[in-house]
């Protein structure tokens, strides 16, 4: 009897005794005898061949089910052997196979011999797995003796072999192995047996590595081959799902798999029952399982990617998930929608059921730009992103896509936003229009194509076709009612209705009754047939012969109806009507074909340019949006918004230059990446790389940049020379530039006086980064722009002195340095032409003088060897010259315009002049000292170098000591002379004092606005010398700024102030209120001068903090966008700064919510909206919190209770917070009757329950059923008090005001508006006790020059007691 070896559940199983004839395993042998047993099997594999197995197999199973403790070269040497074996029963299977007269004995030996060494291969890859596995964590050897592992150049691994292993089983099993088989089917067990192998192997997380993609191979041909054999498809769907659900790795090897097997093993099938399985999944379930929805969705996505024709006709299953909660289950059945629009839905060969699949996958994918989950509107955009860059949306689709994905660019989501960038990017690179897309280009061949179209479908326009009703069907349609008509007759008295008319004839009366019954007058016809019957019964026609009354009417009508009519029928045609000859007619039917072919080539044409202007506007529509991201979104959006503008810019978009020139300030931007971002913008834009000559490429440069300096301001061409110096520093601007700049500046090449101007503008950028470009030909710069035509075009002079500083800028020695700086000698024909222009231009009323004359002082002051002799004669030379144009002016003539260009130019050189001292001689002391200390080094010898190194640092600490007392000399030798010589009688700029007194205190009789403002100026230019000047002058500077009518005056000197308080901020330290006072000035530009210059004092701590910055945040609500900004960034900028608007926040509440001087209800909600979003810690929200409860005691009116509960409700609240609310109940608890607080609490703990513990809930609903109680208690003790005033009863005024209206109040109350105490911060101040009214500071501006009166503070509004701010040094330098 044979023995049959039967493949077990579990390995161990096969020693027990089974049924009868079954193969058991009778004994496992020792491991000492094993490597005898194998080198036995070896011999009997070489003589016998593969059916050695049946006699050897208890020895083998030994060796697996000793795996664990057997000899790692015994562990190879039974792997091979078992290979080798199974590899020679596969090559002798074949002609086995196709041996149709084999025996059944050899038949079952050869069955039993395959299934023992598949057995023993399947077990020994288990075991090498496992093995492996747990070495990896375990990071040892797989010899499993604790060493560290170590990398082996040669010798055994099993990562390498084990691929050849499943190839060995792939290739036995690809054999028709299942004739060995009874029934020719394969046993379920041992097919099991070979998959349960492979599913084990992909469960090890190391298989997922894209290393082991051979491994993928492999496992997949095998699995294929046994799935193939068994044809047990719902098995292995089962398994793949159980897989995809438990590892978060085996998604990528089973798309390969499965694209294996639905490509070369046919098994197509088993996609669609996969995808049925994963359609079944419930939503519910699956949100609950994270992992697996991860792995399920990468499965879908990665498998719609490589087999997308065959995953398709499965999709239906799977638009459950669209409406489910899961949204990674959303993006994944989206993303396969588009990779099918992508990969199979494409081109022009889909018939109407595809393209009706298109429009619906499409139309979901629309729909969904819309979803309320941040990554599925971000998925959607980036699908959309994929098919407009394949060319796959159908060109009716365009404005829809473009529309839709225009609107993301609101989304809230930074996310969404840079994807909408980036499709519309995309939409610009692959428009099927035009490469130059320009609504305004586009807009006039619109219109004259739209005009010819018209012209066409008029000239071919054909009246429809008239149908012909003959007189007897008209006739068949009025019988019935005619007949009806009669019938009521004789009921009805018609002569009365009828007039009498006078008689007539036959015919007059036919053709009365024709059209009478044209008209359906159906009874006045019959009644004038019956009077024609008796008026004329000799006419043929009205002659009634033998027929009754009734028939011969209707015969009569009849007659008259049809005889009529089909007379006008038969009427001959006109000339126009007669059909043109048979000839004539072929010819105008091919004329027609041509117009028609014509007319539907012109609406494509017309509908193109629709589809082109259209989506034009909706980029342009974009610019503007995209536009206004650069500063106020994240560092990877604003990056996207550079590469959409380069772009737009590619594609001619005229709107395009206001992106470019939005993105120049981003070069200072910190944020990594972003200046990277934007010099490579310009240089993709502006430096091109293409065929052309390198003149041609200078043009280009030259005029693109003139074009982005038109009209910019100072910051932009700034920003604009930063990028440019790069370009020079990396030598990525030729020669060829420069030389053409040069040429346009000499006029050697024909340019305007725009171009001019940007050449000389553009030399100075380049002279930064290679100052001899300038250097090379200084005397060309100024013999050409600082000649005599510098008194013609000042702004070219003053371009030209620029382009000259920068070279001085890029000369000056660094710190330290003992080389001299660069200087010219005064008689250079530089500062002799720069003082004939100032001179020469001081007594003509030219805008562009004052701006010019600024730049010649300060170019003057850098260049010159001794600038303030030059100075001195230019001031001299100009005063000589006003008053000469004043004695020879007419007493009516009007000679403001000379004492403003006069009072302009003293106050520059005495700036000047502080800064040439402070700065240049410092450092030129600075200089000269270390030389000398250098020289006297060098004469000590070589004796006292030889110094220890002890000795050396005492030495270098002495030095430092000493070089910081000499600069501190140095210091105090230039604060000397600023205070006592430079504004003394012996001094030229002292003569200009008087008059610029008197203009600044007789505004009266001074009114021109320029005249103020520059004598305002000079004031405040003054008032930077010296600290005696400057005390003594502040309260007229201060009168002028509170008092003075002209904005531009108020603006300065509000700038003005802002240098003073670095200069001298002990001076201006007690005067801070009426700085703070100027945040509420009436004008626009005061605002907003006096917002930047606060904000850059507060951020640099040079004026204290107070409660008074609610100032600021009272600008917040400002109706200018600008204003309202740029507070915006001052709080943010405080923030930054530790606690500080913590800290500040209880004085802004206190002040904006006083009803004295606060602000309205809504504006202080929106203010501390904003304020309170600052607030994020827990720490400061549960302070803040246990601080406002306590203010509602001493709240005095019900509005400060509002507002108090209002900035409760807008903290982020935690379970402290709630417990410190609820620790304050009794400060609050009576203000609950007021709607608005009531509804306020419940707001602020309404948002707590939001993802709130059962143990929080608990405690919030106990919380609000309280705050309710006290409300409703509330509000019956409210109506019980007012039911209980007895009418006539005055009652008494109550404790709490009730509505009191929040208004602003003056400024001069704001400026004395008390202090609140740090320590007391939310306490009402104490009532004052009365005092005796002062008298009101009044300011005169006296128009008679003699008045002594001085329109300045009086001395008790002078502030006193100054707090001194400690500084780092005891000198103050002007910035």
């Amino acid at each position: 009897m044979s023995v049959q070896f039967t493949i077990p559940l579990a390995f161990r199983d096969l020693q027990k005794s089974g049924g009868v004839g079954q193969y058991v395993v009778q004994e496992v042998q020792p491991v000492r005898q094993l490597p005898s047993q194998l080198s036995a099997y070896k011999a009997a594999l070489r003589s016998q061949g593969p059916q050695c197995v049946l006699q050897h197999f208890d020895a083998l199973y030994s060796m697996v089910y000793h795996f664990r403790i057997l000899d790692p070269s015994l562990k190879e040497d039974l792997l091979e052997l078992l290979v080798k074996t199974t590899s020679q029963h596969a090559a002798e299977l074949p002609a086995v196979l196709e041996d149709l007269s084999l025996a059944q004995a050899d038949k079952n030996n050869h069955l039993n011999t395959l299934k023992m060494n598949c057995f023993l291969l399947v077990h020994l890859i288990e075991a090498f797995e496992v093995e492996t596995y747990k070495a990896a964590l375990g990071n040892v050897e797989p010899s499993g003796r604790g060493k560290k592992a170590k990398a082996k150049s040669d010798g055994f691994l099993w990562e390498m072999e084990r691929e050849n292993v499943l190839q060995t089983i792939t290739h036995l099993l690809q054999l028709d192995v299942r004739r060995l088989w009874s029934m020719s089917l394969i046993e379920e067990e041992f097919i099991s047996m070979v998959t349960g192998c492979c599913y084990k192997m992909l469960e090890n997380p190391s298989i997922g590595a894209l290393k082991n993609k051979p491994l993928w191979e492999a496992l997949s041909h095998l699995l294929g081959v046994a799935v193939k054999r068994s044809n047990d498809t719902l098995s292995v769907s089962v398994k793949v799902i159980q897989l995809l659900q438990h590892f978060e790795h085996v998604a990528p090897v089973l798309v390969h798999a499965l694209t294996l097997w639905a490509t070369e093993y046919g098994m197509k099938a088993l996609v669609g029952e996969i995808m049925r399985k994963i359609g079944q999944k419930s939503c519910q379930d699956l949100s609950k399982e994270s992992s697996s929805v991860k792995t399920l969705a990468t499965f879908i996505t990665q498998l719609a990617e490589r087999i997308p024709a065959i995953v398709m006709p499965n999709i239906s299953v799977l638009l459950d998930y669209l409406d489910g909660e899961p949204y990674i289950m959303r993006n994944a059945v989206l993303t396969v929608m588009g990779e099918m629009v992508v990969r199979v839905l494409s081109g022009d060969h889909l018939d109407d059921t595809e393209k009706n699949t298109r429009d619906n996958f499409l139309d979901t994918l629309q729909e969904h730009i819309h979803d309320v989950n941040t990554f599925v509107r971000s998925c959607v955009l980036q699908i959309f992103n994929r098919i407009v860059q394949e060319k796959a949306l159908p060109l009716s689709r365009f404005q829809a896509v473009v529309t839709l994905v225009v609107g993301r660019l609101f989304d809230k989501s930074v996310k969404v936003c840079k994807n909408a960038i980036q499709v519309l990017a995309s939409f610009l690179a692959n428009n099927p229009f035009t490469c130059k897309l320009s609504s305004a280009d586009l807009k006039e061949p619109l219109e004259k194509e739209t005009k010819k179209l018209k012209e066409l479908q008029e000239k071919l326009s054909v009246k429809p076709p008239v149908v012909v009703i003959s007189p007897e069907e008209e006739w068949e349609a009025m019988l019935p009612e005619l007949k009806e008509t009669l019938h009521t007759l004789p009921q009805e008295s018609i002569e009365g209705d009828e007039p009498q008319e006078e008689t007539e004839t036959a015919q007059q009366l036919h053709e009365r009754i024709l059209h009478l019954l044209k008209n359906t007058s159906y009874k006045h016809a019959i009644f004038l047939v019956k009077k024609g019957i008796s008026s004329f019964p000799d006419d043929s026609l009205f002659a009634m012969g033998e027929d009754t009354e009734e028939d011969a009417v209707l015969g009569i009508l009849e007659q008259i109806f049809t005889a009529t009519r089909g007379a006008d029928l038969e009427s001959p045609p006109s000339d126009e009507q007669l059909p043109p000859p048979t000839g004539e007619s072929k010819d105008l039917e091919s004329q027609d074909e041509q117009d028609k072919n014509e007319l539907s080539k012109q609406e494509m044409l017309v509908q193109y340019l629709t589809d082109a202007h259209y989506f034009a506007l909706k980029i342009e529509e974009a610019i503007d949006v995209i536009s206004k991201m650069m500063y106020e979104a994240a560092s990877t959006v604003v990056q996207e918004v550079i590469e959409f503008f380069v772009t737009v810019s590619q594609f001619g978009v005229p709107q395009a230059v206001i992106g470019v020139r939005r993105m120049l300030p981003l070069i200072w931007s910190k944020e990594p990446g972003v200046r990277d971002a934007v010099v490579g913008a310009y240089r993709q834009l502006y430096l091109s790389s293409g065929p052309e000559t390198e003149r041609v490429k200078a043009q280009n440069l030259i005029r693109n940049l003139s074009l982005l300096m038109v009209d910019s301001s100072a910051g932009m061409i700034q920003s604009l020379e930063e990028i440019v110096l790069e370009f020079v520093q990396k030598g990525e601007i030729r020669p060829a530039v420069s030389q053409l700049l040069w040429e346009k500046f000499t006029l050697k090449s024909p340019c305007s006086v725009l171009e001019r101007r940007a050449a000389v503008m553009m030399l100075g950028m380049m002279s930064r980064g290679q100052p001899q470009i300038v250097l090379s030909n200084l005397e060309t710069l100024v013999n050409v722009g600082l000649a005599q035509d510098a008194q013609n075009n000042y702004q070219l002079a003053q371009e030209v002195c620029n382009c000259i500083l920068k070279i001085s800028n890029g000369q000056k020695s660094p710190p330290g340095k003992k080389s001299a700086p660069f200087r010219l000698p005064n008689d250079h024909c530089l500062f002799q032409n720069l003082t004939e222009a100032v001179v020469g231009g001081i007594a003509k009323q030219n805008l562009y003088w004052v701006p010019f004359k600024e730049t010649a002082v300060r170019l003057i002051y850098e260049m010159a060897e001794e600038p303030e002799e030059i100075c001195a004669e230019v001031l001299q030379r100009c005063s000589q010259q006003v008053l000469q144009e004043l004695g020879n002016q007419e007493a009516s003539a009007d000679p403001s315009f000379l004492l403003t260009h006069l009072l302009s130019l003293a106050g520059d050189m005495a700036l000047q002049l502080v800064v040439h001292l402070e700065c240049t001689v410092s450092a030129e002391l600075r200089r000269q000292r270390l030389l000398k200390e250098e020289q006297a080094a060098e004469k000590v010898g070589k004796g006292k170098q030889r110094k220890s190194k002890g000795n050396e640092s005492m030495g270098e600490e002495d030095m430092g000591l000493v070089g910081a007392s000499a600069d501190d000399a140095d210091a105090e030798l230039i604060q000397k002379i600023c205070e006592n010589e430079l504004l003394n009688t012996q001094q030229y700029l002292s003569a200009f004092l008087p008059l610029v007194l008197k203009v600044c205190k007789n505004s009266g009789k001074y009114s021109d606005p320029a005249l103020c403002t520059a004598a305002t100026l000079a004031l405040s230019k003054f008032m930077m010398i010296s600290s005696d000047f400057c005390d003594s002058h502040l309260r007229l500077i201060f009168t002028l700024l509170e008092k003075s009518p002209l904005a531009g005056v108020r603006s300065n000197i509000m700038i003005a102030l802002g240098d003073l308080s670095i200069r001298f901020p002990n001076l201006i330290e007690p005067w801070t209120p009426h700085l703070y006072a100027r945040l509420r000035d009436e004008s626009r530009e005061v605002r907003k001068t006096s917002a930047i210059v606060m904000t850059h004092l507060i951020l640099k701590d040079m004026v204290k903090v107070k409660g008074q910055v609610s100032e600021m945040a009272v600008l917040l609500i400002d109706a200018d966008q600008e204003i309202s900004s740029l507070a915006k960034n001052f709080f943010t900028e405080l923030s930054n700064k530790g606690n500080a608007v913590y800290n500040l926040l209880p004085d802004i509440i206190s002040r904006l919510s006083d009803p004295d001087c606060g602000v309205e209800e809504e504006a202080f909600q929106t203010i501390m909206r904003h304020l309170l979003s600052y607030i994020t810690k827990d720490k400061q929200t549960e302070s803040l919190v246990e601080k406002m409860c306590h203010r509602f005691r001493t709240a005095r009116t019900e509005r400060q209770w509002r507002d108090l509960a209002h900035c409760l409700s807008l903290l982020p609240f935690s379970e402290k917070g709630l417990v410190k609310m609820q620790d304050c109940f009794d400060c609050y608890g009576d203000k609950l009757s007021d709607d608005a607080v009531y509804n306020s609490f419940l707001s602020a703990i309404g948002k707590m329950r939001k993802g709130a513990k059962p143990e929080l809930k608990t405690m919030i609903d106990e919380f609000e059923n309280k705050l309710t109680v006290c409300h409703n208690k509330g509000l019956e003790n409210m109506d019980g008090s007012e039911v209980g005033i007895p009418d006539g009863d005055n009652p008494q005024p109550s404790a709490v005001k009730k509505n009191v209206p929040a208004k602003r109040r003056p400024l001069k109350s704001v400026n004395k508006a008390p202090k609140v105490n740090e320590e007391s911060e939310f306490q009402t101040p104490k009532s004052r006790a009365p005092r005796r009214p002062q008298k009101k500071v009044t300011v005169t501006f006296s128009s008679d020059e003699e008045s002594d009166l001085e329109a300045e503070l009086s001395e008790a509004d002078t502030p006193k007691n100054t707090t001194p701010i400690r500084r780092t040094s005891t000198r103050s330098r002007a910035r």
